[in-house]
């Protein structure tokens, strides 16, 4: 279940960052912080240059806030199919 989870999570970065044409940067900063959190995001931004790591931190915290918010709705969805 974790290698699915993985392949479906590597396809909709590379297909999202390939539809923005965003650089590779913000793809594997984006994925950390999916992945890893607010703690290891910006270990790999500061990987790209030592002042990107509060970008990491900024893209960790927005995560954290985004994905709050699309549990709870992903929880409702699942609470109707399951009625």
């Amino acid at each position: 279940i974790g290698a699915i989870w993985m392949i479906i999570h590597a396809s909709l970065m590379l297909l999202v960052a390939k539809l923005l044409r965003a650089p590779v940067f913000y793809m594997a900063v984006g994925s950390q912080a999916n992945v890893g959190g607010a703690a290891s995001a910006p270990v790999v931004a500061s990987a790209f240059h030592p002042s990107l790591a509060p970008v990491g931190v900024l893209l960790a915290v927005m995560g954290y806030a985004l994905g709050t918010y699309m549990a709870y709705f992903a929880g409702q969805i699942l609470r109707v199919v399951g009625s």
